[in-house]
């Protein structure tokens, strides 16, 4: 059955955008919740009509994606994990890892987004992972891969010295 997408909806289309969708998923899911139309004359000529606005969103949309892809390149990703002494990981960084260090650091990034060569890293190290946003914006994030023993070590050392300063001015009193 051929559709207009009055909204946005998630793995089919924009708005505005014609579809072949099953009858049964426009009549119980689509139309009840008002996320598209059948498509005939009439809805045909009213979307014309707002073509322009649904431009102007789609090229907002192509900003943000810009301005979010420079964000996210000039971001480090630096994520630990537990490692053995030759650096091969006991779990795996996946896209699920990335896109929760994302969603840490303020950003919105769904992990079916994130493309990782081989689709896992199990080894400490540097790589390039790609983050696709809208349509062909895709931003390559350098992501390092730290063993969690080397975090742990250096967050130990720097409380010991902070604590050592205020015992030897309470020597010097």
């Amino acid at each position: 059955m051929k559709v207009i997408l009055n909204e946005d909806v998630k793995h089919l289309g924009e708005m505005g955008d014609v579809k072949n969708v099953a009858n049964g998923y426009f009549r119980n899911y689509l139309f009840p919740r008002m996320l598209a139309v059948p498509c005939t004359p009439e809805t045909e000529a009213y979307f014309a009509t707002k073509k322009a606005e649904i431009e102007a969103r789609k090229e907002q949309k192509r900003k943000d994606s810009m301005s979010l892809k420079e964000k996210l390149e000039a971001l480090e990703v630096v994520i630990s994990m537990p490692a053995g002494n030759n650096g091969k990981l006991y779990g795996a960084v996946t896209n699920q890892t990335v896109s929760d260090f994302y969603k840490k650091s303020g950003f919105e990034i769904e992990r079916k987004k994130v493309e990782i060569p081989g689709h896992t890293i199990k080894n400490t190290g540097s790589y390039s992972v790609k983050v696709h946003l809208y349509e062909n914006t895709v931003a390559e994030v350098k992501v390092t891969v730290k063993s969690q023993d080397d975090a742990t070590a250096k967050k130990e050392e720097v409380p010991a010295k902070k604590d050592e300063a205020p015992a030897e001015e309470a020597k010097s009193e």
